[in-house]
Formats: C-alpha cells, structure tokens, sequence
C-alpha cells in the first residue's frame, strides 16, 4: 500500500525491490514459467510451516465447520490449471508521480501450472447458510501496513469463491509449493489480480456482511487521493509484453539488433475474457500492425503472439498492445492513481538497429 507519490526510488523500495522479483522478460519465452523465474510479492515474511501440524480452518456461517489437513486435502479429487498471475501494481514505478510502494517495471508476471483441489465442493460441504454472502482467506503471514497489524487476509464475494476454477493449490509445476509461494496451501482465483490468491492459507471464513480488512477496505483500491476511498482493484485488465530483442545495453537495457528480418515474440493475458489480437508497432505507437496469436492452454492463461519485423537500421521504438474478448484495449498513456495499480499502458521497448556487416 503507498503512502505517498514521488519520483525518486527510496531506500525502503530498495529493500523491497531486493525481497520480491520480477520475471526477466526474455523469460516470456517459456510457456510454463519455472517457479525461480515467477514473480513474487511478499508483504511479510515467509512463515516457516509444519506440514505435518498445519490445519485449515474453515468456519464462520456454516452448518458443519471442517478442520483439513494437507493430506485431507491431497485426497480429495485434483485438478491442474494454467493460470497467469500478475501484481496489481505491475507498472506502478512508470508512473509520475509514483506511488511509494513496491516498484514494479512491467515484470510483475509469471504463468504456471498450479495443482490443487476445487474450494467450491468444501464449501458446499460445510454447507453454507443462507445469510452468507462473501467468503475470507486468512494467512498466516502476520505484519503492520497502515500502522495496523494484521494477518493477510482478503475476501471474495460468494459467488466467485464458488466458481468451478478456484483452487485450494498445493504444488506448482508439478512440485509441492516452495515456501515463498505460499506452502502448504494457498488460493488461486484465475483471471484476477495477485493481491486475491492469498498464501500460507489458515483459514477459510463465510461472513454474512461485507469484509472490511484492512487489505480489502484501504488496500487494492483505484483511488485519485489518499482520502478517498476508491473502487475495489479486481480482475486482470489486459496487457502484452514483448520479449526483448536482440542484445541488451548492461545499464538503460536498450536494445541492438542487426538490420534485417527480425521475428518478435511475446505473450498476452486478460481476465476478463481471451485474447482476441496483439498489435505491434515499431515507431512508438504512430502506427500499428496485427501479429499472430496462438491461445493459451487455458482461458486463464497468457497467449502467445509472433510478428515478423523488417529492421531498418537507425532508433526505434517497439510496442505491442492487446485486445481481450470483451473489447477491452490497452491504451497508450497509463491513467494515474494513488496507489499505482493497474498500468496496463502499452509496452515500449527503445532499439538500436544496426546496419548488417559483411
């Protein structure tokens, strides 16, 4: 959560930026992402977890409260779902002025394959009663955001957390969870943004009003001051990334590529409905043409997209911008909030073409 705007990185970011990790964009290439290369945001620490002592409570308004151990769990039927996650505030540290929180570029990201077993088949037999209307998850990471302290907790509305696809996940890429992703358990909501798939999951709760945790009351809100308290931040709005061509400068990242024939590549993502096209542009946005776009092995997770590109020597600027099913389009300039979340403005990538050398 920010507490201020600036445009300077401060030493605290540093620490943070040193803790949690961005994906490496030319890691865009993996269709499965290796769980060292996911992103990940930790709002804490990483709680040290007994496997073997560890429950999962789930109560509040239910006809038959349920105590779950992982082997509980482990035994009920499975099922494995490709889902990409990104950080709500992925692209904050690109806006001005910024948010003083975590300061995400634009590799905030990580599609990969998370095994678990249906929440709504639990919650059915813990039977839920008819005054329920949003259900909570509850860490067992524990800290101070907002001078307040707190376990991370988050809540869905009913009828989401009872949707077919969310997943009470215990491996990932077909290994057990490592502990910065949330071992033993944690929850996985496809298509919504990463702040909602709580880790080192303790409990789960049906409350008859609305949550007002600090996380889903203050936090994770599009808001224009920090007096006002804004629109919840739910679900992924659209984004493409490129993977970076050619070879890189060490310092500013700018990238050399020879003149000539040059294929670019990248992946695409929304929660809020497929991938319908990728658009590139090699002069920073003046002009735009349709790359190729192969969907994802499910409708949760990135699609990839190719484009063939003559590279004439000079400086350009690349992008690439998407269009979900629903319309939805990423715009060229981010519109800026407090908190720095959702910037899904379009890619730019600076390139130095050089002439081909014989």
């Amino acid at each position: 959560m920010a507490t201020a705007t600036t445009t300077e990185i401060t030493f605290d970011e540093l620490g943070l930026a040193a803790r949690n990790h961005a994906l490496p964009l030319e890691a865009l290439r993996h269709d499965v992402t290796p769980v060292g290369l996911h992103y990940l945001l930790i709002h804490y620490d990483i709680p040290s977890v007994d496997a073997q002592t560890w429950r999962l409570e789930v109560g509040g308004a239910v006809d038959r409260p349920l105590t779950l151990t992982l082997a509980d769990l482990r035994s009920r039927p499975s099922r494995t779902v490709a889902v990409t996650l990104e950080c709500a505030g992925n692209g904050r540290a690109l806006l001005a002025p910024r948010s003083v929180s975590q300061p995400w570029l634009n590799g905030a990201v990580g599609n990969a394959e998370w095994t678990g077993t249906p929440l709504a088949p639990i919650l059915e037999e813990a039977g839920v009663r008819a005054e329920g209307v949003e259900v909570v998850f509850r860490g067992i990471d524990r800290g101070v955001q907002g001078d307040v302290e707190q376990s991370y907790e988050r809540s869905l509305p009913l009828a989401d957390a009872l949707a077919d696809d969310v997943l009470l996940a215990y491996a990932v890429n077909g290994q057990p969870l490592p502990p910065q992703h949330g071992f033993p358990l944690r929850l996985v909501v496809p298509g919504w943004y990463g702040m909602t798939h709580v880790k080192w999951l303790a409990a789960i709760t049906v409350v008859d009003e609305p949550f007002r945790g600090w996380q889903q009351d203050v936090s994770y809100r599009i808001r224009q001051s920090e007096d006002e308290q804004g629109t919840p931040v739910t679900r992924i709005v659209p984004r493409a990334l490129m993977v970076p061509p050619g070879i890189p400068d060490f310092l500013t990242r700018t990238r050399i590529v020879e003149a000539g024939r040059c294929e670019l590549q990248g992946r695409a993502w929304s929660g809020w409905g497929p991938i319908e096209h990728v658009e590139v542009s090699a002069d920073g946005g003046e002009t735009w043409a349709d790359a190729t776009v192969e969907p994802g092995p499910s409708r949760f997770a990135w699609s990839s997209w190719r484009f063939e590109w003559d590279a004439a020597p000079g400086e350009h600027v690349l992008s690439c911008r998407a269009t979900d099913a629903t319309g939805r389009t990423q715009p060229l300039d981010a519109e800026w909030n407090f908190d720095g979340f959702c910037n899904n403005a379009v890619q730019r990538v600076p390139v130095v073409v050089r002439a081909a050398t014989r």
